[in-house]
């Protein structure tokens, strides 16, 4: 038994019964006919024992017969709930058909119906009316060792605005993939939401939500909020590493602005998902046989996912010798109100930025005729915002014209695989935030690409805490980046895939942890000794979801 175990065991095991409804501990059927007898378990189960192979043939009969896919996710949160071994063997060995349900995009749904669908709290809530008192709220949590904390205030969830507490499944879904994606064990992994609460007025009405209703607390309220908050996390869980997640455009900046040279901290929206997106275009290059000084990029949408991106992007120029300033040149935004350029007034400093010196245009076609861009990436959250005539128009300008759809989830995309690879006659090369089938253009069949966010912050989060780095700088994000890309084969390019099999994604965040850590060490960041073998010392750390790991 691991030291682990034996932490849990002693913190968490009161007794049979008590350990049937525990789901860190819990084995159910699997449980020995030794185990019954030492355990106080003899009566309390079926006699008959079974192995965990079939019981995870049984989950899968189960999850198979459910009608739909927020069925299906009810299903397996309540495997959760019961036995958690079980379920992460479940995701892990079925990875590539369980993360669109326990992610994107059926995620999206849960949170819209979080309160009718509602069956047990799996994280922490905090209101504005806990001032004060977050420290005892945190210390509530069962489990002492918390390292990961993914926070949340729901004000923008995904592509669906704010939806307040209702967000609580983003922090949950994400730190599922931590443990099945990069082995963190599941009791180091706490799901936070702020509930300051929401401008969503019929969530606010309604008689299933779960959250505060009143309008959003904001301002120096707001900002003292998440300062009590992230101070006591540290005082709490002084190991502790914190992903922000879903928070709307100012406060994400802010909050990592301010914060991430104090904490180890990192915002997913603006840093893992950029992240995603440079691998693709690495990834991209190698079939248009172009560099990435000879690209011009144009996003439709100027939020933290797109701004991250571009800031990004150009940190991998500068890092090719291209300068500064000509590096930025090669950015273009589209926003609400036409396309980013120098002579408009209404640009804030995160804007102003990547402003150009272009003549004004007021609606995407325009701009892309006059700006003739090699790469085309959607992060606004409008679903059909790249049109027939758009697709066409990108494709008449470049061989391999570069199309991302990164929107979540899928309702919010701006194209799907299917209209970009028909409207360019299978010249794009495709890659968008939710899953799409694999789409056959005149007798070829082009699988599209992912650029999900699991492929990143996973072997990010586990590279941080295996060297135990005391910030998160963007040059992690870059080497993450080069990473993944590198994983990508021929092969894959000859599907039109940029990113690699997600039943590759283990290996990957072990290969991404071993390159974050190397940034860490070089940087003199980490404030643990380097082991001597890295990569196996990160291997030995990640979690197998085992019943021989338990009691």
């Amino acid at each position: 038994m691991t030291n682990h175990a034996l932490h849990l065991k002693k913190q968490l095991y009161r007794g049979g019964y008590e350990l049937l409804h525990n789901p860190t501990l819990n084995k159910g059927t699997a449980f020995t006919e030794k185990e019954r007898n030492e355990l106080g378990l003899r009566g309390l189960l079926p006699p008959h024992i079974h192995t965990q192979q079939e019981q995870v043939m049984r989950t899968l009969k189960n999850f198979d017969a459910k009608s739909s896919s927020l069925s299906q996710y009810i299903y397996l949160m309540g495997v959760k709930s019961r036995n958690e071994t079980l379920f992460y063997r479940v995701v892990m060995d079925n990875i590539e058909k369980m993360m669109p349900i326990i992610y994107t995009p059926t995620i999206g749904e849960v949170c819209l119906q979080y309160g009718e669908i509602f069956r047990s709290p799996q994280g922490l809530f905090i209101t504005a009316k806990d001032k004060g008192q977050i420290e005892n709220i945190l210390r509530n949590w069962p489990h002492k060792h918390v390292r990961v904390i993914v926070v949340t205030d729901g004000e923008r969830i995904l592509g669906l605005g704010d939806l307040g507490a209702n967000g609580m499944g983003i922090p949950v879904g994400k730190l599922s993939l931590y443990t099945a994606c990069a082995g963190i064990h599941p009791t180091a992994c706490l799901p936070v939401t702020i509930d300051t609460g929401t401008e969503n007025e019929a969530l606010r009405n309604s008689t299933f939500y779960v959250g505060t209703r009143t309008k959003r607390v904001r301002g120096k309220a707001y900002d003292a909020l998440l300062e009590e908050f992230l101070s006591a996390v540290k005082k709490v869980f002084p190991d502790i590493l914190i992903q922000l997640e879903d928070f709307a455009t100012n406060n994400a900046f802010g909050l990592l602005n301010r914060y991430r040279n104090e904490y180890c901290l990192f915002n997913d929206d603006i840093q893992g998902t950029a992240s995603v997106a440079v691998a693709g275009i690495y990834s991209a290059l190698k079939i248009t046989k172009q560099s990435l000084s000879q690209q011009k990029f144009m996003f439709m949408g100027m939020g933290e996912a797109g701004l991250g991106i571009g800031r990004l992007l150009t940190s991998a120029m500068i890092e090719q010798g291209i300068p500064a300033h000509e590096a930025e040149k090669a950015f273009y935004y589209f926003d609400s109100k036409g396309l980013v350029v120098k002579s408009r007034q209404d640009l804030n400093d995160n804007k102003r930025q990547f402003a150009q010196d272009a003549a004004p245009q007021t609606d995407l076609l325009s701009a892309i005729k006059a700006i003739k861009p090699t790469a085309l990436i959607g992060v606004c959250g409008q679903s059909k915002a790249f049109t027939k005539a758009i697709v066409e128009e990108m494709s008449r300008n470049n061989k391999n014209p570069i199309i991302f759809a990164l929107s979540n989830p899928s309702s919010k995309a701006e194209c799907t695989a299917n209209e970009a690879y028909t409207w360019s006659k299978g010249q794009a090369i495709f890659a968008s935030g939710s899953p799409f089938a694999p789409v056959t253009i005149n007798g070829k069949t082009f699988t599209p690409g992912q650029g999900n966010n699991a492929y990143i912050f996973p072997g990010i989060g586990l590279g941080v805490l295996v060297c135990a780095a005391k910030t998160i700088p963007d040059e992690m994000f870059l080497a993450a980046a080069k990473t993944l890309a590198k994983e990508v084969t021929e092969e894959d390019l000859k599907q039109g895939r940029i990113y690699p099999p997600l039943t590759k994604i283990r290996t990957i965040s072990v290969k991404i942890a071993q390159a974050v850590a190397e940034v860490a060490y070089k940087n003199k960041l980490a404030t643990k000794p380097k082991p001597k073998n890295l990569l196996n010392t990160i291997k030995k750390s990640m979690y197998e979801p085992d019943y021989k790991n338990l009691v």
